[in-house]
């Protein structure tokens, strides 16, 4: 069998919204460069914009029917112009909430997809939002696929690209730790599958570094700082095999992870985290560097757990 032909299913979110179609237009790009299966699915609750709920057997065939012809139209118009096989593609709806229906379904795929909802700023800092709730629940890694929610944004966008002619690079943020070593294996696959170059960023503050020899009871200078980043940096790249072909460049900065890797956002393709910080109540009113991160960065985001 074809390494393909094992990969786990990507598993992506659909619900009629540009949101989700974007999402689903990027799995499917995705997967016909890998020759995955896509399962788009559509999770549904009594709320639904269908009618009134169904009261026999009867009557919910003929939702489950009306629901798969629904996706069947949205993958459709997804596919156009896009080299996938069909035979790939599994469409499946199931009653629940679409949160609690991809965290299911996609407990075992090789990623979730998801669009990110086009919240103004302010309503993302005070709500958050579902995909990077999804983030933070999933065990896979979830991508949010953003797409630009007004004109400003469109401007912003076609500003950055004028700006930074060429290819965009796929970034990745990198701390040393397990989880950015996976975060960083996913991004130079992404990297490689879209003949992009990859950008390997650490961003640091003191307390990310650890002990720094000659600083064991002091507080080591940002020049010092610096310096054992980039070692740190180093010693990560010295163990990464780089496939021929993927391009790949290094950095580190001294500022907050959150707050440099949406920087960075504006400029990339595709953006890789890993998923650490903060967790539960605390993630929910304080925020982590990955929840920060889908909810403003300014390209598509993916969270490795």
């Amino acid at each position: 069998m074809s390494e393909a032909a094992t990969k786990p299913d990507i598993v992506v979110g659909v619900d009629g919204s540009d949101e989700s179609f974007a999402a689903l237009k990027w799995a499917l790009e995705e997967a016909s460069l890998t020759g995955q299966s896509v399962n788009a699915v559509f999770g549904w609750t009594h709320s639904w914009d269908m009618g009134s709920e169904p009261d026999s057997d009867e009557a919910w065939a003929k939702v489950r029917h009306d629901i798969a012809n629904e996706l069947r139209v949205w993958v459709d118009k997804a596919a156009a112009g896009i080299d996938f096989d069909p035979a790939n593609l599994k469409l499946t709806s199931v009653k629940a909430s679409g949160t609690s229906a991809l965290l299911q379904i996609g407990h075992d795929s090789q990623q979730i997809v998801v669009g990110r909802r086009s919240l103004s700023r302010m309503a993302r800092w005070f709500m958050g939002s579902l995909s990077a709730s999804l983030a933070e629940a999933a065990e896979v890694p979830v991508t949010v696929v953003r797409i630009a929610g007004s004109e400003d944004e469109t401007v912003t966008e076609a500003i950055a690209n004028a700006l930074t002619p060429g290819d965009k690079p796929v970034v990745v943020g990198v701390d040393g730790s397990e989880t950015s070593r996976r975060a960083f294996d996913f991004a130079l696959e992404e990297a490689r599958l879209h003949d992009a170059p990859l950008h390997v960023m650490f961003c640091w503050q003191l307390k990310d570094l650890g002990v720094i020899p000659g600083y064991e009871n002091a507080v080591a200078p940002v020049k010092v700082g610096q310096r054992r980043a980039e070692e740190i940096l180093s010693e990560l790249m010295a163990k990464a095999r780089i496939p021929d072909g993927v391009k790949v460049s290094t950095n580190a900065f001294h500022i907050p992870a959150s707050k440099g890797l949406i920087a960075a956002s504006r400029y990339a393709s595709h953006l890789v985290v890993g998923s650490r910080g903060l967790s539960g109540l605390d993630a929910h009113f304080l925020g982590s560097v990955s929840r920060q991160i889908v909810n403003f960065a300014e390209c598509t985001v993916t969270v490795v757990h």
